[in-house]
């Protein structure tokens, strides 16, 4: 089995780097059997765009903070430990987003595409499922559309509903809403395609993010699960995905 390492920039990161790379061997992306990750969840939001050409498992080790992505760090038993791993298949979403001057953006996201307000002053925004606006004025901070398992992350912070990772469902959540005061989100199928149109965008800025890459003063955008780009994360059988999401909706 052969293994290609990659770790954050992070001291300790680098230091476990350089420890597995000299007990197991490093082999270049293009040949190798399974992508181990060093780092933390955004490490591993790394890998998994880089991975989309390839195809091959990933398996991720925590030398972060939370790690929710992440198996526990340990150096011995890696063979046995791939070998016996579950796997989740992941989905990322597709975004495409045009700015106020005309110019369009393309981006993957495997947790989360969130808007979010640039300014002082309130995000209005219409919200649209399958070409049919089902929102016809969001007045908020911002609007996350999540996978099942960015479900847990950021949407999760937002009071968004936590998705189980077979779900094949997509949580859209408002952050902060003002009106609807009330509006608590929805539970959208994973074939949706969700349309985000900022109302004044050049007076009512807002930015658009995908996991970790944002761009600007965003006009309109449209976000859909993509059906061309699909990754396996591996996890230890005693703490797989499906686990630990039943366990997060059970946490404080």
């Amino acid at each position: 089995m052969k293994f290609h390492f990659t770790a954050s920039s992070h001291e300790q990161a680098q230091a476990r780097f350089d420890h597995m790379t000299a007990r197991y061997g490093q082999h270049a992306l293009g040949d190798c059997d399974v992508i181990i990750v060093l780092g933390g969840d955004g490490q591993m939001l790394n890998a998994l765009r880089q991975n989309l050409a390839y195809g091959h498992d990933i398996f991720g080790m925590n030398c972060g903070r939370v790690g929710f992505l992440m198996n526990d760090y340990d150096e011995d038993n890696l063979h046995e430990r791939i070998e016996n791993a579950t796997k989740a298949r992941m989905r990322p979403l597709s975004m495409s987003a045009t700015d106020i001057h005309g110019k369009k953006h393309e981006a993957l996201a495997f947790n989360e595409v969130s808007l979010l307000r640039q300014t002082h002053a309130a995000a209005h925004l219409d919200i649209a499922v399958n070409g049919q606006v089902e929102m016809e004025e969001l007045i908020c901070d911002g609007v996350i559309l999540a996978t099942p398992q960015g479900s847990t992350a950021y949407n999760l912070s937002a009071h968004g509903p936590i998705l189980p990772i077979r779900s094949n469902m997509l949580a859209l959540t408002p952050i902060s809403a003002f009106r609807p005061r009330r509006w608590r989100g929805a539970l959208l199928p994973d074939n949706c395609k969700v349309t985000f149109t900022v109302r004044s965008p050049d007076y009512r800025s807002q930015s658009i993010s995908a996991d970790n890459i944002e761009y600007r003063d965003i006009v309109q955008a449209t976000v859909k699960q993509s059906r061309k780009h699909d990754v396996r994360v591996l996890h230890d059988p005693h703490n797989s995905m499906s686990h630990r999401i039943i366990k997060e909706q059970f946490s404080a």
